[in-house]
């Protein structure tokens, strides 16, 4: 198997062990694109798919209708996507292609978040799942997809 398979197939499966929500997760407070606030931590006691993301990172703008539908599919979960972006080109964007999902302008803050989640590189899209009791399930450096969230619920035994 390549290496690229490798890594994609391990991807896939929880993290071995969950380990605990990093406390900067549930602290965090994001402005949103309609100008109220997104705290994290009222999002404590559902499974969370957190999905960092920019206008400008063609796979993220790929996987945002499977984010949508995994949401519109399983709305006992929180889907947040933090915008690693300015709040300009974020509000245009979704003045075209609106979403179902809780959207947070995350900017600078917001990668220092995904760094402290795991994303040691910075790159972009990275999806992490946080379980209702706050540890952290999983995490996913690129591009996703409906199958891959879906397998991946399955995978978590979760609601």
């Amino acid at each position: 198997m390549k290496r690229r398979a490798l890594l994609t197939a391990a991807s896939l499966l929880p993290l071995a062990k969950a380990v605990p929500a990093e406390p900067a997760l549930w602290a965090a407070r994001f402005a949103t694109p309609a100008g109220t606030e997104l705290a994290l931590s009222s999002l404590r006691g559902r499974w969370v798919l957190l999905n960092f993301w920019a206008t400008w990172c063609a796979p993220c703008l790929k996987e945002m209708p499977d984010l949508d539908a995994f949401q519109s599919a399983h709305p006992s979960w929180a889907v947040v996507g933090l915008a690693i972006d300015g709040p300009t080109p974020v509000r245009q964007f979704l003045a075209k292609r609106p979403v179902g999902f809780a959207i947070g302008l995350a900017g600078l803050n917001g990668s220092e978040l995904m760094r402290t989640l795991g994303n040691t590189k910075g790159g972009l899209p990275y999806t992490v799942i946080a379980a209702p009791d706050g540890r952290i399930a999983w995490r996913h450096a690129g591009l996703t997809d409906l199958k891959m969230l879906q397998a991946q619920r399955q995978a978590l035994k979760a609601s």
